[in-house]
């Protein structure tokens, strides 16, 4: 009998293939991405050693972009479609289907993990077996990068592909802070006019103890 998380992940995996080529059209490239989290992402690339995982790449364009930066990196993700599009795209980079429960990497592999947007589907009940499986594979001193919709946490709230949850910096902090990360920068911002989301973000780094 499949276990309750891998049919969360199958759930998560068929809504995101159903709408994968409308995803990629207006989410899919770096322009389409506000300017401010492409200086977020640079800057935690830039200065974050050792190779690095997008987790929840989708179409491999925030990938690519850890690329640019002459990275070793590679990218997972649940949905075949948005790989299918991020192997077609990039096919010089690395993309492979996982779920964060269980990451196709040795413990201490990697200097960091980017999961930028990418936990909102899992449930609140979930994230630290997944925090935890995170810590397994960065090496002391490495740190993941998590950009998430700030609001009330572990709030349910309608998607446009399928249910996903707030999370607020204290919250994700404590769940941090018991999987071994301590917090070392964090910033919230509303909404700009002309962004795709209608909702504030927040985005915080924390380095592996």
């Amino acid at each position: 009998m499949p276990s309750r998380h891998s049919i969360a992940d199958a759930a998560i995996a068929h809504a995101y293939d159903g709408r994968a080529a409308e995803y990629v059209s207006v989410g899919g490239t770096l322009e389409q991405m506000d300017e401010r989290d492409r200086t977020v992402i640079a800057h935690w690339r830039d200065t974050t050693p050792g190779t690095l995982l997008d987790a929840g790449c989708g179409p491999g364009h925030w990938t690519a972009f850890l690329h640019a930066g002459h990275r070793t990196v590679s990218g997972v993700d649940l949905s075949p479609a948005l790989l299918a599009s991020a192997r077609s795209r990039f096919p010089h980079l690395s993309f492979e289907q996982a779920s964060f429960r269980a990451l196709p990497h040795e413990d201490g592999a990697l200097g960091g993990i980017l999961a930028w947007y990418s936990l909102i589907h899992t449930p609140p009940a979930d994230i630290p077996a997944v925090l935890a499986e995170f810590a397994r594979l960065i090496e002391p001193g490495g740190s993941v990068l998590i950009g998430f919709f700030d609001g009330e946490a572990r709030e349910e709230f309608a998607h446009a592909v399928t249910p996903a949850y707030f999370w607020s910096a204290d919250a994700l902090t404590a769940a941090l802070a018991a999987a071994g990360f301590e917090v070392v920068s964090q910033e919230r911002r509303e909404r700009a006019p002309d962004e795709i989301s209608r909702r504030a973000h927040g985005h915080m780094v924390a380095r592996r103890r």
